[in-house]
């Protein structure tokens, strides 16, 4: 069997790890909230309760009061819906299932009758009530980025291709859907940030490290699970071995050294952060703050949760030792029910594309979006 050891990242870590008070009840009622759309077949729903996604918000917003923490474990959830979904579509159909959810970001009378929509429209009126304007902008455009990120990887998927570092580090960036949970800062802390410090190169380092920093230490975590999905194209491990001719191991250690580089940089980067006054460096300072807390929330949450490690969790927080699993065989627990109590077979399109149509239908949705974004009036009024 083949298996390989963990670099320890938590070693490398200075940072603080903090919980939120309000993890146990604000958590069951979203995560009651997301079950209530019945949207999982019973192994998804297994895998959802034990991925813990509630306790990985406990860890990334401690500082969030209850309602507030509250939307944020309902903006996890709502990405954990839209991720798996994805997961088993080509490029056509991922982006189709991201368009439900930012058409109803930008209007929520927006509906085409789906769950996703009904989640979708739920999880925005709760976000609308506090966020600011700017953080709204910022979110939304972000999401927008996920989205197109998505549909991207998920064609990439279907062609079998593995991106090369640099290509793989932007896409990566967006694809995780970390840059819009940063966006939510500003709604969790209750601040608005000005453009001038937001578009600061310091502080737009310090946001590109530290989602770098948490996308390399899911891929590490994670390689088991989605290669047993035969999701592991988009990994950094998987990237380091195609451009490296490296094994599994040394691809690895590599991923492991990289991490350690990167937090020595924006452990220093943080360091020169220029200064906007005493009221504005306190929102920058805690925004910072955020960001290291969501650095080493998802460390420490990938040893608290099942998700990455499954049955196998105790055993390699004992032993570091991660053993790879079979690849499994799709079945209809991979289906999801978005439309009423009909599942889809998401793995193909509804047209049944697997060829060119497939490209030239994915290059027609990437035109018809940037269109849309281009155009969209909720950026152009906030």
């Amino acid at each position: 069997m083949q298996q390989f050891t963990l670099p320890d990242l938590h070693s490398m870590c200075p940072l603080k790890d903090a919980t939120n008070p309000h993890h146990k009840s604000a958590a069951a009622e979203s995560r009651a909230w997301i079950n209530s759309f019945r949207v999982f077949s019973d192994e998804k729903r297994a895998e959802f309760i034990a991925g813990s996604n509630e306790l990985l918000v406990s860890h990334a917003y401690p500082f969030a009061s209850y309602e507030r923490f509250r939307v944020c474990c309902d903006f996890i959830n709502t990405l954990f819906v839209v991720d798996e979904i994805s997961d088993v579509q080509n490029g056509v159909d991922a982006l189709s299932t991201g368009m439900i959810y930012l058409n109803v970001l930008k209007d929520p009378t927006w509906d085409d009758g789906s769950k996703l929509a009904q989640i979708s429209r739920e999880f925005r009126a709760r976000l609308h009530k506090h966020a600011k304007p700017n953080c709204q902008r910022r979110f939304y455009q972000t999401c927008a980025d996920y989205v197109d990120a998505v549909g991207k990887e998920a064609e990439y998927r279907v062609q079998g291709k593995v991106l090369d570092l640099d290509s793989y580090e932007k896409l990566r960036r967006d694809n995780s859907a970390v840059y819009a949970c940063f966006a939510i800062f500003e709604y969790a802390l209750d601040i608005d940030l000005p453009d001038e410090v937001v578009e600061h190169p310091t502080f737009k380092n310090l946001q590109d490290w530290g989602c770098d920093l948490v996308c390399w230490a899911n891929d590490i975590y994670s390689y088991d699970t989605e290669q047993s999905k035969g999701l592991e194209g988009n990994n950094i491990v998987t990237v380091l071995m195609e451009a490296n001719g490296f094994n599994l191991q040394q691809a690895v250690d590599r991923a492991g050294r990289i991490w350690g580089d990167l937090m020595d940089r924006f452990v220093e980067e943080r360091k020169r952060l220029p200064s906007w006054g005493p009221e504005l460096d306190r929102d920058v300072n805690r925004y910072v703050d955020a960001i290291g807390h969501w650095v080493v929330g998802n460390l420490c949450w990938s040893f608290e949760s099942q998700r990455y490690f499954g049955s196998a969790l105790e055993e390699v927080k004992r032993t570091g030792i991660v053993r790879l699993r079979p690849r499994r065989v799709k079945t209809k627990s991979d289906e999801i029910r978005i439309y009423g109590n009909q599942t889809k077979n998401l793995s193909r399109s509804p047209f049944g594309v697997r060829s060119v149509q497939a490209s030239m239908s994915y290059l027609l949705i990437c035109t018809l979006f940037l269109l849309w974004l281009y155009h969209a009036p909720i950026f152009e009024s906030l």
